[in-house]
Protein backbone atom coordinates (compact mmCIF):
# COMPACT_ATOMS: atom_id res chain seq x y z
CA UNK A 1 0.00 0.00 0.00
CA UNK A 2 1.55 3.07 -1.19
CA UNK A 3 1.28 6.55 0.98
CA UNK A 4 -1.05 8.25 -0.21
CA UNK A 5 -3.84 5.31 -0.27
CA UNK A 6 -2.46 4.50 3.34
CA UNK A 7 -3.56 8.52 4.19
CA UNK A 8 -7.15 8.18 2.42
CA UNK A 9 -7.92 4.95 4.58
CA UNK A 10 -6.38 6.32 7.83
CA UNK A 11 -9.45 7.29 10.38
CA UNK A 12 -10.14 11.00 10.23
CA UNK A 13 -10.85 13.01 13.49
CA UNK A 14 -14.40 13.16 14.64
CA UNK A 15 -16.39 15.97 16.48
CA UNK A 16 -19.80 17.39 17.77
CA UNK A 17 -21.13 20.57 17.55
CA UNK A 18 -24.12 21.56 19.49
CA UNK A 19 -25.91 24.82 19.18
CA UNK A 20 -28.98 26.52 20.49
CA UNK A 21 -29.92 30.34 19.60
CA UNK A 22 -32.76 32.23 18.72
CA UNK A 23 -34.08 31.17 15.61
CA UNK A 24 -33.36 33.47 12.71
CA UNK A 25 -32.43 32.54 8.81
CA UNK A 26 -28.57 32.14 8.21
CA UNK A 27 -27.53 29.89 11.06
CA UNK A 28 -27.47 26.36 8.78
CA UNK A 29 -25.40 28.30 5.94
CA UNK A 30 -22.79 29.55 8.74
CA UNK A 31 -22.39 26.58 10.10
CA UNK A 32 -21.54 24.50 6.96
CA UNK A 33 -19.70 26.76 5.31
CA UNK A 34 -17.48 27.05 8.31
CA UNK A 35 -17.11 23.47 8.11
CA UNK A 36 -16.40 23.94 4.51
CA UNK A 37 -14.02 26.46 5.37
CA UNK A 38 -12.19 24.82 8.06
CA UNK A 39 -11.92 21.37 5.46
CA UNK A 40 -13.96 19.80 7.39
CA UNK A 41 -17.16 17.24 6.30
CA UNK A 42 -20.42 16.29 7.68
CA UNK A 43 -21.18 13.66 8.77
CA UNK A 44 -24.39 13.99 10.36
CA UNK A 45 -26.44 16.66 11.04
CA UNK A 46 -30.08 17.06 12.61
CA UNK A 47 -31.79 20.67 13.37
CA UNK A 48 -35.16 21.16 14.98
CA UNK A 49 -37.09 24.93 15.11
CA UNK A 50 -39.14 25.43 17.98
CA UNK A 51 -41.61 27.68 17.12
CA UNK A 52 -42.98 28.08 20.78
CA UNK A 53 -39.76 29.31 22.21
CA UNK A 54 -38.54 30.55 19.06
CA UNK A 55 -35.35 28.87 19.74
CA UNK A 56 -33.60 26.62 17.29
CA UNK A 57 -31.16 23.56 18.07
CA UNK A 58 -28.69 21.71 15.78
CA UNK A 59 -26.51 18.86 16.58
CA UNK A 60 -23.77 18.31 13.84
CA UNK A 61 -21.45 15.12 13.67
CA UNK A 62 -18.47 16.34 11.15
CA UNK A 63 -15.17 15.07 10.31
CA UNK A 64 -11.36 16.85 9.91
CA UNK A 65 -9.34 15.39 7.23
CA UNK A 66 -6.43 18.03 8.49
CA UNK A 67 -4.89 17.88 11.52
CA UNK A 68 -6.94 19.74 13.76
CA UNK A 69 -7.33 20.47 17.86
CA UNK A 70 -10.76 21.20 19.39
CA UNK A 71 -9.26 23.88 20.78
CA UNK A 72 -8.22 25.47 17.72
CA UNK A 73 -12.10 24.83 16.34
CA UNK A 74 -13.53 26.26 19.33
CA UNK A 75 -11.33 29.37 18.93
CA UNK A 76 -12.26 29.59 14.83
CA UNK A 77 -15.85 29.08 15.39
CA UNK A 78 -16.32 31.76 18.50
CA UNK A 79 -17.13 34.32 16.39
CA UNK A 80 -20.09 32.42 14.60
CA UNK A 81 -21.38 31.85 17.38
CA UNK A 82 -21.05 35.30 19.19
CA UNK A 83 -23.17 36.74 15.89
CA UNK A 84 -25.87 34.39 16.30
CA UNK A 85 -25.92 34.58 20.56
CA UNK A 86 -25.61 30.68 20.04
CA UNK A 87 -25.37 28.58 23.30
CA UNK A 88 -22.71 26.12 21.66
CA UNK A 89 -20.17 23.41 22.38
CA UNK A 90 -17.57 21.54 20.14
CA UNK A 91 -16.09 18.29 21.72
CA UNK A 92 -14.09 15.35 20.24
CA UNK A 93 -16.87 12.17 19.27
CA UNK A 94 -14.65 9.72 20.78
CA UNK A 95 -14.24 11.27 23.79
CA UNK A 96 -15.93 9.39 26.82
CA UNK A 97 -17.67 11.46 29.23
CA UNK A 98 -16.87 11.09 32.94
CA UNK A 99 -19.44 10.24 35.13
CA UNK A 100 -20.20 9.48 38.76
CA UNK A 101 -22.85 6.84 39.55
CA UNK A 102 -24.57 7.86 43.00
CA UNK A 103 -26.87 5.13 44.62
CA UNK A 104 -28.43 4.02 48.06
CA UNK A 105 -29.91 0.31 48.48
CA UNK A 106 -31.51 -0.70 44.98
CA UNK A 107 -28.56 -1.50 42.92
CA UNK A 108 -29.88 -2.51 39.39
CA UNK A 109 -29.52 0.21 37.80
CA UNK A 110 -26.55 0.83 39.01
CA UNK A 111 -25.24 -2.68 38.14
CA UNK A 112 -26.94 -2.54 34.40
CA UNK A 113 -24.44 0.90 34.04
CA UNK A 114 -21.91 -0.59 35.47
CA UNK A 115 -22.03 -3.18 32.99
CA UNK A 116 -23.22 -1.41 29.75
CA UNK A 117 -19.74 0.65 30.32
CA UNK A 118 -17.52 -2.10 30.79
CA UNK A 119 -18.53 -3.82 27.48
CA UNK A 120 -18.50 -0.40 25.45
CA UNK A 121 -22.59 0.19 25.33
CA UNK A 122 -21.84 3.65 27.15
CA UNK A 123 -19.28 5.90 25.66
CA UNK A 124 -18.75 6.85 29.22
CA UNK A 125 -16.09 6.32 31.93
CA UNK A 126 -17.53 5.76 35.74
CA UNK A 127 -14.70 7.95 37.97
CA UNK A 128 -16.51 6.90 40.78
CA UNK A 129 -19.58 5.29 42.64
CA UNK A 130 -20.63 7.80 45.52
CA UNK A 131 -23.63 5.98 48.03
CA UNK A 132 -25.01 6.81 51.46
CA UNK A 133 -24.41 3.37 52.53
CA UNK A 134 -22.07 0.39 51.81
CA UNK A 135 -24.37 -2.37 50.13
CA UNK A 136 -22.51 -2.01 47.30
CA UNK A 137 -18.94 -1.51 48.05
CA UNK A 138 -17.78 -4.97 46.74
CA UNK A 139 -19.70 -5.30 43.29
CA UNK A 140 -18.25 -1.21 42.51
CA UNK A 141 -14.74 -2.74 43.84
CA UNK A 142 -15.44 -5.93 41.59
CA UNK A 143 -15.29 -3.56 38.40
CA UNK A 144 -12.02 -1.79 39.70
CA UNK A 145 -14.03 1.68 40.32
CA UNK A 146 -13.59 3.92 43.12
CA UNK A 147 -16.31 3.32 45.47
CA UNK A 148 -17.25 6.37 48.07
CA UNK A 149 -19.53 5.58 51.31
CA UNK A 150 -20.50 9.62 52.03
CA UNK A 151 -23.36 9.01 54.71
CA UNK A 152 -26.08 11.60 54.60
CA UNK A 153 -28.12 12.73 57.84
CA UNK A 154 -30.24 15.70 58.61
CA UNK A 155 -27.15 17.68 59.90
CA UNK A 156 -24.32 16.31 57.90
CA UNK A 157 -26.37 16.83 54.41
CA UNK A 158 -24.08 20.28 53.59
CA UNK A 159 -20.63 18.19 54.22
CA UNK A 160 -21.79 15.54 52.20
CA UNK A 161 -22.80 17.74 49.40
CA UNK A 162 -19.79 19.72 49.53
CA UNK A 163 -17.79 16.26 49.35
CA UNK A 164 -20.14 14.97 46.22
CA UNK A 165 -19.02 18.64 44.64
CA UNK A 166 -15.51 18.08 45.53
CA UNK A 167 -15.06 14.37 43.92
CA UNK A 168 -16.88 15.94 40.56
CA UNK A 169 -14.30 19.01 40.53
CA UNK A 170 -11.51 16.75 41.30
CA UNK A 171 -12.40 13.54 38.88
CA UNK A 172 -13.36 16.45 36.40
CA UNK A 173 -16.69 14.99 36.36
CA UNK A 174 -19.27 15.54 32.97
CA UNK A 175 -22.26 14.25 34.46
CA UNK A 176 -23.30 12.96 37.60
CA UNK A 177 -26.51 9.83 37.49
CA UNK A 178 -28.66 9.62 40.40
CA UNK A 179 -29.17 4.99 40.15
CA UNK A 180 -31.68 5.38 42.17
CA UNK A 181 -29.92 7.49 44.46
CA UNK A 182 -32.99 7.99 47.44
CA UNK A 183 -31.47 11.59 48.84
CA UNK A 184 -33.52 14.88 47.88
CA UNK A 185 -30.72 17.13 47.15
CA UNK A 186 -30.75 20.79 47.79
CA UNK A 187 -31.53 23.75 46.13
CA UNK A 188 -27.63 24.72 45.70
CA UNK A 189 -26.64 21.89 44.56
CA UNK A 190 -28.74 21.12 41.49
CA UNK A 191 -28.37 25.06 40.65
CA UNK A 192 -24.51 23.97 40.99
CA UNK A 193 -24.68 20.98 38.82
CA UNK A 194 -27.78 22.23 36.71
CA UNK A 195 -28.05 20.70 32.86
CA UNK A 196 -25.54 17.76 34.40
CA UNK A 197 -27.72 15.62 37.15
CA UNK A 198 -29.78 12.93 35.74
CA UNK A 199 -32.24 10.81 38.15
CA UNK A 200 -34.39 8.34 36.86
CA UNK A 201 -37.92 7.29 38.92
CA UNK A 202 -41.41 5.64 38.43
CA UNK A 203 -43.96 6.92 36.80
CA UNK A 204 -47.91 5.69 37.00
CA UNK A 205 -50.72 6.54 35.73
CA UNK A 206 -51.93 7.76 38.36
CA UNK A 207 -49.02 8.33 39.56
CA UNK A 208 -48.13 6.88 43.16
CA UNK A 209 -45.77 8.51 45.85
CA UNK A 210 -44.78 7.10 49.11
CA UNK A 211 -43.47 3.83 50.09
CA UNK A 212 -43.79 0.41 47.75
CA UNK A 213 -45.35 2.10 44.79
CA UNK A 214 -45.50 -1.07 42.81
CA UNK A 215 -47.49 -2.59 45.51
CA UNK A 216 -50.07 0.42 44.98
CA UNK A 217 -50.14 -0.12 41.34
CA UNK A 218 -51.34 -3.14 42.01
CA UNK A 219 -54.24 -2.62 44.22
CA UNK A 220 -54.95 -0.21 42.01
CA UNK A 221 -55.04 -2.45 38.98
CA UNK A 222 -52.81 -0.10 36.82
CA UNK A 223 -52.11 -1.50 33.00
CA UNK A 224 -49.06 0.73 32.30
CA UNK A 225 -46.05 0.79 34.17
CA UNK A 226 -43.14 2.92 33.32
CA UNK A 227 -39.90 5.30 34.33
CA UNK A 228 -39.21 8.40 33.45
CA UNK A 229 -35.12 9.75 33.56
CA UNK A 230 -34.97 13.39 33.69
CA UNK A 231 -32.76 16.28 34.64
CA UNK A 232 -32.71 17.02 38.31
CA UNK A 233 -33.67 21.04 39.30
CA UNK A 234 -34.99 21.86 42.38
CA UNK A 235 -39.01 20.86 41.70
CA UNK A 236 -38.59 17.59 42.79
CA UNK A 237 -38.76 14.95 40.01
CA UNK A 238 -40.07 17.62 37.94
CA UNK A 239 -37.15 18.26 35.81
CA UNK A 240 -36.74 18.40 31.65
CA UNK A 241 -37.66 14.73 30.54
CA UNK A 242 -35.01 12.89 28.62
CA UNK A 243 -36.52 9.96 28.21
CA UNK A 244 -39.56 7.08 29.04
CA UNK A 245 -40.21 3.58 28.64
CA UNK A 246 -43.64 1.72 29.76
CA UNK A 247 -44.66 -1.43 29.94
CA UNK A 248 -48.37 -2.96 29.78
CA UNK A 249 -49.30 -5.74 32.27
CA UNK A 250 -52.38 -7.71 33.04
CA UNK A 251 -54.48 -8.27 35.91
CA UNK A 252 -52.59 -11.75 36.73
CA UNK A 253 -49.50 -9.98 37.47
CA UNK A 254 -48.00 -10.31 41.42
CA UNK A 255 -46.53 -6.98 42.86
CA UNK A 256 -42.94 -8.83 43.08
CA UNK A 257 -43.59 -9.26 39.36
CA UNK A 258 -44.72 -5.38 39.31
CA UNK A 259 -41.33 -4.92 40.97
CA UNK A 260 -38.86 -6.68 38.42
CA UNK A 261 -40.75 -5.55 35.39
CA UNK A 262 -40.39 -1.95 37.13
CA UNK A 263 -36.84 -2.46 37.46
CA UNK A 264 -36.28 -3.53 33.51
CA UNK A 265 -37.79 -0.52 32.89
CA UNK A 266 -36.08 1.68 34.96
CA UNK A 267 -32.88 0.35 33.33
CA UNK A 268 -33.87 0.77 30.12
CA UNK A 269 -34.50 4.15 30.29
CA UNK A 270 -32.05 5.31 32.29
CA UNK A 271 -29.33 3.88 30.05
CA UNK A 272 -30.83 5.48 27.42
CA UNK A 273 -30.83 8.84 28.80
CA UNK A 274 -27.01 8.41 30.19
CA UNK A 275 -26.12 7.31 26.29
CA UNK A 276 -27.24 10.04 25.04
CA UNK A 277 -26.31 12.73 27.09
CA UNK A 278 -22.73 11.50 26.97
CA UNK A 279 -22.84 11.66 22.89
CA UNK A 280 -24.33 14.89 23.23
CA UNK A 281 -27.21 14.44 21.65
CA UNK A 282 -29.76 16.26 24.43
CA UNK A 283 -30.11 20.73 24.29
CA UNK A 284 -32.37 22.00 27.12
CA UNK A 285 -35.17 24.14 25.69
CA UNK A 286 -36.45 25.60 28.97
CA UNK A 287 -38.31 22.96 30.81
CA UNK A 288 -38.36 20.43 28.34
CA UNK A 289 -35.63 18.82 26.01
CA UNK A 290 -35.08 18.39 22.56
CA UNK A 291 -33.26 14.90 22.37
CA UNK A 292 -31.13 14.22 18.41
CA UNK A 293 -31.43 10.44 19.14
Amino acid sequence: MNEQSTRAAAPSDQYVLTLSCPDKQGIVHAVSSYLFMTGCNIEDSQQFGDHDTGLFFMRVHFSAEAPVTVDKLRASFAAIGDSFQMDWQINRADEKMRIVLMVSKFGHCLNDLLFRARIGALPVEIAAVVSNHTDFAELVGSYNIPFHHIPVTRDTKPQAEARLLELVREQDVELVVLARYMQVLSDDLCKQLSGRIINIHHSFLPSFKGAKPYHQAHARGVKLIGATAHYVTADLDEGPIIEQEVERVGHDVTPDQLVAIGRDVECQALARAVKWHAERRILLNGRRTVVFA
